[in-house]
């Protein structure tokens, strides 16, 4: 198949060179560094502004991993485009987080149930509520059971995903402590509520690089050895969905 551009222009590929799941960090460069580390002969399907994409096998089964930007507009930008233009079927977010709650610590790994939001991304649908952003269960189970039998720590609910990254309301921490928030960050809510629309699947998998309550933050090398962990539970979720 030719090269085919997306109507934003933000991705130019063949639609054959994307797989049926994709995970989705934030950064290009995490992207390339998963693909080149992970994935077995991969190659690259996008280099449109510099949001690079890859596919390529992990045990056999093919997957891609593309960069998604950071906060919902630029991640449910892609996802609605690869979604809808390039038939991937499921996505995984792979990302950080601060945590929240006061059981959730560094390092641990957060599997987002639903996402509480101050986005107003879901009112371009015209539901007559509030749509809860979700994520699909079958990906949430698979995703669960990978980190058990890998032995990460794992804490499954509600993140926060915030529009903004500097928040001047001080009081919002404890707001989203007392609601039972296990962590805060800016995606899950929009890439949720585009797999629903789209009819597709989508998980967001968190690493607690930072807890906003106690002050405690990861060493670079702790980030390290959290995202590794991270990635085994992704990359095991996402074989079952290739």
């Amino acid at each position: 198949m030719a090269i085919k551009e997306s109507p934003s222009a933000c991705i130019a590929a063949d639609e054959s060179k994307v797989a049926k799941v994709v995970l989705f960090p934030g950064d290009p460069l995490r992207a390339k560094a998963v693909a080149e580390r992970y994935l077995e002969a991969p190659e690259v399907f996008n280099t449109v502004r510099n949001m690079l994409g890859y596919t390529g096998l992990y045990k056999g089964r093919r997957i891609s991993v593309m960069g998604s930007g950071m906060g919902i507009p630029s991640a449910t930008l892609y996802a609605h485009e690869l979604f809808s233009f390039y038939g991937v079927e499921s996505i995984i977010r792979m990302g950080t987080a601060g945590g929240v709650a006061e059981d959730v610590r560094v390092r641990d790994l957060v599997v987002a149930m639903t996402a509480s939001t101050n986005s107003n991304f879901s009112a371009q649908y015209g539901f007559p509520g509030i749509l809860a952003p979700q994520a699909n269960y079958d990906m949430l189970h698979t995703a669960v059971a990978a980190a058990e039998k890998l032995g990460i720590r794992t804490r499954v609910g509600s993140v926060f995903t915030a529009d903004m990254f500097y928040n001047a309301n001080q009081a919002a921490g404890q707001m989203y402590r007392q609601f039972g928030i296990l962590a805060l960050e800016m995606e899950t809510a929009g890439i949720y509520w585009e797999a629903m629309a789209s009819h597709r699947r989508a998980l967001s998998l968190l690493s607690i690089s930072d807890h906003i309550f106690t002050g405690e933050s990861l060493s670079a090398q702790d980030r390290q050895d959290s995202f590794h962990e991270m990635m085994e539970v992704a990359l095991e979720t996402a074989w079952n969905f290739a």
